[in-house]
């Protein structure tokens, strides 16, 4: 630290410049990474449990926190579950290597907007918050060091950031300990396995140099951290049963709880039954449970340490409320995101297509254009050289969806013709059983073929109306749908139009699982009688493949029919619906409010004409004409959005 020469006019300012000298140079205390986190680390008013950190809170925490700061383990992995505190390990480890132990650091997130999230909820705390660490790091705009959104320097070294994908942040970077979080979510470099290449750069280090991988797991065969997990010692955390004293590991299939005599689950009668005596463990036994717990081994030490972690340990998550989120999940169709993010475990996928012929058996009458329970249309529209494809699609609760109608038109989009036909297609109403008539909210238009600027056009004129333009991007890291960009319309002058990224793999692969499933509630999918077989082979002419690439291996979803156009205009429908992003009970007490508000005579005429309409319907694959309907009707203003 620099001293100020002008505090030397005097004994007292010499003093106290020898003071502040000789703290920098004194040797600091030896203490393991979880013993500086309880001493020093300090948890802000914004976290759930405030005020000085005390490991106890969490004891499992305490054997990867010490192997970060050990001179013996050089990769450490965390195969753990949401809400078991994964992160906060990663930051006392940073906090270490800035107050105690000062050395560089690398932090690498899946994306540059998880690095942000992160920045500004994890790492911004813990540097406000921690004294210790607070004065260390430079300030912002500062002439003593480096303070940005890429790096942050302190005495002995750097804090510097990445994510997966970006080779300008990893380029020219090295540094001795490496955090990646998250890993399952990281997407391929140019330069290969973005995590390998920053294990390599820090080969310099020699044996200082140390690895820590941490994220939930996905799908197997496919999952890094389950990789890494398997490659360490594979160490797990037992526990004392309250009752018997016998050790174990706290599994899924321990937990009961009971049903009303309907089958209504009780998830609020949830506790954990003891695999050696029988004995009932409740919520409140978890604490002491958790305090004399132990980690062990099932594979010798070979510098590798590695940790698996379900929430049935989190402290901060109680047996009932697990048990809800299966229940949710089990009900949703989306077990996977349980068995990941809850059991910390890897998805085994049954199968990879879904069968045509027994979707055609689940055709129904919907009874009114629109049938019950839906609330909100969207639509998705496939462009062909020749041609427009349409999908108009009813959501309710838990996006259970039902398709509406299927329509192709005919024409150029280079011409003006086919987008005013498409015109008249969007400004139609579709009738419910009460006689409202909806409107479509949000529609999204494929921009990725042969006529982008002819999209574009028609978009950028519609945008108050909810037209966007889209285009399907693969890949497992892509979301269903992105923020969009601006992109130009070919000419000189005007405003861009935003362009929406659909993640089409994500978003076909849960288009798949909810195809499989049966019956009526969250995820379910209805298509109504008259649909034709065709529109059934076109809804499931992919199948999801996996590839190698330079030795990785990638999923990829390929066609086995050669029309595909019904799955891409679903995919559409579905990436419109979470741009609109809709509150689906408020949607609902509006169309209520307007059905109320019907004469009673169109409500029972509007059911007569729904079904006489469906009846009449020509083949799918051909433009439903809509049914002149003889009566007098009172138009809703009931516009959507």
């Amino acid at each position: 630290m620099p001293i100020e020469f002008g505090s030397l006019t005097n004994f007292k300012g010499l003093r106290e410049a020898f003071r502040k000298a000789s703290r920098n140079l004194r040797a600091p205390e030896r203490l393991t990474v979880s013993e500086w986190a309880d001493r020093y680390r300090h948890i802000g008013q914004a976290n759930a449990t405030p005020g000085p950190w005390r490991t106890d809170n969490a004891p499992y925490q305490r054997g990867p926190m010490d192997c970060i700061g050990d001179r013996v383990t050089r990769r450490i992995t965390l195969m753990w579950a949401a809400q078991t505190g994964k992160t906060e390990v990663i930051n006392n480890g940073i906090g270490y290597a800035i107050a105690q132990e000062p050395k560089s650091c690398m932090m690498m997130q899946p994306t540059q907007s998880d690095l942000k999230t992160w920045t500004e909820t994890k790492l911004t705390p813990l540097l406000r918050d921690t004294p210790v660490i607070r004065d260390k790091v430079a300030k912002p705009r500062g002439r003593d060091g480096v303070n940005n959104s890429l790096m942050k320097s302190y005495p002995g070294g750097f804090l510097m950031f990445s994510w997966s994908g970006s080779t300008n942040t990893m380029r020219g970077r090295s540094a001795p300990v490496i955090n990646c979080d998250e890993i399952d979510g990281y997407t391929m470099s140019e330069e290969g396995d973005p995590v390998q290449l920053l294990w390599q750069r820090a080969a310099t280090f020699g044996d200082r140099r140390k690895l820590l991988e941490t994220s939930t797991p996905t799908i197997k065969g496919f999952s890094r951290v389950e990789k890494s997990y398997l490659a360490g010692d594979r160490r797990k955390y037992w526990l004392p049963c309250p009752h018997c004293n016998q050790f174990q590991t706290l599994k899924w299939s321990q937990v009961v709880w009971d049903k009303d005599d309907d089958g209504t689950h009780r998830p609020d009668t949830a506790v954990y039954v003891c695999e050696h005596c029988g004995c009932i463990i409740e919520d409140k036994h978890k604490p002491a449970m958790l305090k004399a717990g132990e980690w062990r081994a099932e594979r010798p030490f070979m510098g590798h340490a590695s940790f698996h972690l379900n929430e049935l340990y989190s402290p901060w998550r109680k047996w009932r409320d697990i048990v809800q989120s299966f229940l949710d999940k089990k009900h949703a169709g989306d077990l996977q995101s349980f068995v990941n993010v809850s059991l910390a475990e890897t998805w085994e996928e049954e199968g990879e297509t879904v069968d045509d012929t027994g979707l055609m058996q689940r055709r129904e009458e919907y009874g009114a254009d629109v049938p019950a329970g839906a609330y909100i249309l969207t639509a998705g529209i496939d462009t062909q050289p020749d041609r427009l494809e349409v999908e108009v699609v009813a959501w309710g609760h838990g996006e259970e969806s039902w398709s509406v109608e299927y329509a192709i038109l005919y024409g150029d989009p280079d011409q003006p013709d086919v987008w005013e036909a498409l015109d008249d297609f969007l400004d139609r109403r579709w009738t419910t059983a009460e006689g409202v008539e909806m409107s479509i909210s949000c529609t999204c238009i494929d921009s990725g073929g042969a006529n982008t600027q002819a999209v574009y056009g028609y978009c950028k004129k519609r945008k108050g109306q909810r037209v966007f333009a889209v285009k399907g991007k693969g890949g497992d890291g892509v979301p269903v749908v992105s923020a969009p960009t601006k992109r130009k319309t070919g000419r000189r002058s005007g405003r861009p139009v935003e362009l929406f990224t659909v993640g089409t793999d994500q978003a076909k692969t849960l288009l798949y699982k909810r195809l499989a499933l049966p019956g009526s509630g969250p995820g379910r999918c209805h298509w109504p009688a008259h649909y034709q077989d065709e529109y059934f082979r076109m809804l499931t002419a992919e199948k999801c493949v996996t590839r190698y690439v330079k030795g990785f291996p990638k999923r990829e979803w390929v066609k086995v029919r050669p029309r595909n156009e019904a799955l891409d205009c679903r995919v559409y429908a579905h990436a419109a619906l979470v741009i609109l992003n809709p509150n689906f009970t408020r949607f609902e007490k509006r169309l209520a409010k307007q059905a109320a508000a019907m004469p009673e005579e169109v409500t029972a005429v509007a059911a007569e004409t729904a079904k006489t309409a469906e009846e009449a319907a020509p083949e799918m694959g051909q433009k439903r004409r809509k049914v002149k309907q003889r009566r007098k009707t009172r138009r809703s203003n009931f516009v959507m959005g």
